[in-house]
């Protein structure tokens, strides 16, 4: 056996004593080594649901687990390899209970067909997403940026059958790695078992099925499965794709809020920047309660990492990280919760395989590519609304309306232009919060700003005084 492949069997028994048997099973059995070199580790895997799972969810774990092997190992490429595909059966057998079962993938038949899409049984979509077992109440660290979004999934997951819903749906979003999956997956786990039937699945779960039950003509079963669940709970909607599956989710989502049944959602943004979903939607979705996750402060990053240093110290006990060292990466990682655990994943890796305790001198060297620098403020197109409205004396209602006087033109185009340079919305996007305007309209305002800044320096600092107010 080559030194890499050595490596790599390193590697996968440290996934799978981190993550448990299941889960491992899972998501990493099928993955297999295909080379090793120039700092990059090439991986494979049969299908693009594997793939995707694993880049949104493990990427940077199989990675750290890579670099505790080969510390010149920067980048990690996941791929999918060709394979057979294998029909689905005519004939599919609904399961008797659609409640989410333990990390376990029911499995895609073979690999990818041609229009990309892995098949998928009704059994597999109706199963739900597998689960982390980690991931519950008991394990989530309450702060003062996600206090809101805990009491509400708190209390959805104690409603019981029968009970009136205090809001639905409940739409959770946060950006990668602040706790989105980790509540939604902690309801999930609250229901097992309980009167309720609860489904968790991903945006890309529900697609897949959808898909396959219309290959497989059994689509009224796939509906009426799903409205038959209690809480239907969807995570990473913004992965949601294709005209008729969004319909489709439409319909669901109304069927299911109509009959007094509950709807849990998380997104990296809220409803209303999920620009490809219909109108309907966002609208339906908008009409909960909408909750963002803020990012982590210091004092919720500290208490986070000693709760994951005494989770490793079940499975290690001779673990331990001193105070100074925890207190100096929860001031220096300060990006997401996925990043604290990669830290502690490092500390315990080097302890385990050296047997060197772990000090603050090894600390600092071992987390320099974790300490990224802060990133910027996320504007939003009504800020810019708002303040430009504010700047120049007009109302946010004139912005929007066909009114084309010049008081009122010149502040739009500042603030469509400003909507181009600060945000990542595309044209018709932006078009589109703009009272519905063309594209081609927002184009010529964005070349329009550009000109006289270029020709007028006043101007051009009155920009760059709107850009520092929505940036700060």
């Amino acid at each position: 056996m080559n030194t890499d492949q050595e490596r790599w069997l390193r590697v996968k028994e440290r996934l799978r004593s981190e993550l448990g048997d299941d889960v491992f099973t899972s998501w990493f059995g099928r993955m297999e080594l295909d080379a090793v070199g120039e700092g990059v580790v090439r991986l494979s895997v049969p299908t693009r649901f594997l793939r995707n799972w694993i880049q949104s969810h493990y990427s940077e774990r199989v990675l750290t687990k890579w670099q505790a092997e080969e510390a010149d190992i920067t980048r990690l490429e996941l791929s999918v390899r060709s394979a057979a595909i294998r029909p689905l059966a005519p004939k599919v057998k609904l399961p008797e209970s659609t409640a989410p079962h333990d990390a376990r993938d029911g499995g895609i038949n073979g690999a990818e067909p041609r229009s990309g899409i892995p098949l998928m049984s009704m059994h597999d979509a109706l199963s739900g997403s597998p689960l982390d077992p980690r991931l519950t109440f008991e394990g989530f660290i309450v702060g003062r940026s996600n206090t809101l979004a805990h009491a509400a999934a708190k209390q959805v997951a104690n409603c019981r059958r029968g009970e009136p819903l205090m809001f639905n749906p409940l739409y959770t979003h946060a950006a990668v790695g602040l706790g989105k999956t980790h509540l939604l997956q902690a309801i999930t786990w609250a229901g097992n078992g309980g009167s309720r039937k609860v489904l968790y699945l991903t945006a890309e779960r529900f697609m897949y099925g959808f898909v396959s039950a219309l290959r497989s003509q059994t689509t009224l079963a796939f509906k009426e499965a799903l409205r038959a669940i209690d809480v239907l709970v969807i995570d990473d909607l913004q992965f949601l794709q294709g005209k008729s599956t969004q319909a489709e989710f439409c319909h669901t989502l109304n069927a299911l809020i109509d009959a007094g049944r509950q709807v849990v959602i998380a997104s990296d943004r809220p409803p209303a920047d999920l620009e490809s979903l219909d109108d309907r939607v966002r609208s339906r979705l908008a009409g909960g309660l909408v909750v963002e996750i803020g990012s982590l402060g210091e004092d919720l990053r500290l208490e986070i990492l000693k709760s994951r240093v005494n989770a490793a110290r079940t499975h290690h006990p001779g673990f331990d990280v001193p105070a100074p060292v925890l207190t100096f990466i929860a001031k220096s990682v300060t990006h997401n919760g996925r990043d604290l655990e990669g830290a502690v994943n490092r500390l315990l890796a080097h302890s385990k395989l050296t047997g060197q305790p772990v000090t603050l001198e090894m600390a600092e060297r071992e987390m320099r590519d974790l300490i990224r620098p802060a990133e910027p403020k996320r504007v939003r197109i009504e800020d810019i609304q708002r303040i430009v409205a504010r700047q120049y004396n007009v109302s946010r209602a004139d912005l929007l309306s066909s009114r084309r006087t010049a008081n009122v033109v010149r502040p739009r185009q500042v603030a469509m232009y400003l909507a181009k340079v600060l945000t990542l919305r595309s044209l018709p996007e932006i078009g589109r919060r703009f009272g519905g305007r063309d594209h081609t309209t927002v184009l010529h305002a964005v070349r329009k700003i550009e000109a006289l800044a270029g020709n007028d320096t006043a101007f051009a600092d009155e920009i760059e005084g709107l850009k520092r107010q929505l940036q700060d």
